[in-house]
Order: C-alpha cells, then sequence, then structure tokens
C-alpha cells in the first residue's frame, strides 16, 4: 500500500527564470507547505488492508486541522488528492468524498488527480500553482492509495469493453 501523505497548502516556491512577456514571474506568490501527516506505510493485504483511501484520507485530514486549530476549514480554497489507482471505491472523486468526510463544509470543493506514480506529488504542485497564481490561499493537497483494495490485473479481453474480464490479486 502506499503511504499517504497529506499537505497543509503546497511545496515552497522558487524563482525560475522563465521569460514570459505576458506575466512577470517575479509578481508571483510564493507558497509554503504549513505542515504534513502521513499514514504508516502497509504491507499488501496487512493491518490497513480494511481501510478504504478514502477514509484513510479523512483521517488525515482531521489529524491535520487538529494540528492546525488557527484554520478555519471555510476558509480552505480545496482539497486536492493524487490517486493512482481509482479502482473499486476509488473510482468517484476521492479527494472530494475525503474532504466530506473529515467534516469539511459542502462548499470547499475536491479534485482528484491521476498521473500514476506522481499523482501525489502533481496534486501539490497544482496547488502550488494555484495560489502562485493568485487563484487561492488555503489547500489542503497530498496523494491517497490502497493497494490492497484494487485489483492487481485484469486479464486482456476478447470483446470489446471488456465484456469477459476477470480480474485477480
Amino acid at each position: 500500500m502506499s503511504p499517504l501523505v497529506i499537505s497543509l497548502l503546497a511545496l515552497p516556491v522558487y524563482d525560475y527564470a522563465y521569460d514570459y512577456d505576458f506575466w512577470d514571474y517575479r509578481n508571483m506568490k510564493n507558497a509554503y507547505l504549513i505542515n504534513g501527516i502521513r499514514t504508516p506505510v502497509g504491507k499488501f493485504r496487512g493491518s490497513l488492508a480494511g481501510v478504504r483511501a478514502d477514509d484513510m484520507a479523512a483521517l488525515v485530514i482531521k489529524k491535520l486541522l487538529e494540528r492546525n486549530p488557527g484554520v478555519n476549514p471555510g476558509e480552505i480554497e480545496g482539497v486536492i488528492l493524487g490517486c493512482a489507482n481509482q479502482a473499486v471505491e476509488d473510482n468517484r472523486n476521492v479527494a472530494r468524498m475525503a474532504g466530506l468526510f473529515a467534516g469539511l463544509p459542502v462548499d470547499v470543493p475536491g479534485e482528484t488527480v491521476n498521473r500514476l506514480c506522481a499523482s501525489g506529488m502533481s496534486a501539490v504542485v497544482t496547488a502550488s500553482g494555484a495560489i502562485q497564481t493568485g487563484n487561492g490561499d488555503l489547500f489542503i493537497a497530498g496523494g491517497v492509495d490502497n493497494m490492497t483494495r484494487a485489483p492487481m490485473v485484469i486479464s486482456k479481453s476478447d470483446k470489446s469493453c471488456g465484456g469477459n474480464c476477470r480480474g485477480f490479486c
């Protein structure tokens, strides 16, 4: 199972010397990683096998907010989570569901990013970019997966749309 890391805000942003005519990078806001929490690393079919990815992410979001009591959950601009294996219960917007399960207000949106092994990092980069460009000030970003709860191999189908595929663990 992949470890879950959820960050409040995003990574520090360094000045890049891009030559944009339409944007002066020196006017960009800085984004900072304020706090980070992670779950223990589990093993395949281990002690975390019964925990859904959205429940695991919700727990970490709750703990993150407990560690930062000065953060008003209503001021969070969004929850952005990377999830490489959107299968079984993760096939919907796992970031949105984690935010709701964590008790965030219903008007805090969730966005799930799938870039396979780079999903969590891509989520943090997305939040950082939103802060830099003035499209938000406070995000929860990170990654979540529980590979035990996902099919590991799917047989090759001889019919369109996978009509006779079987999953194997």
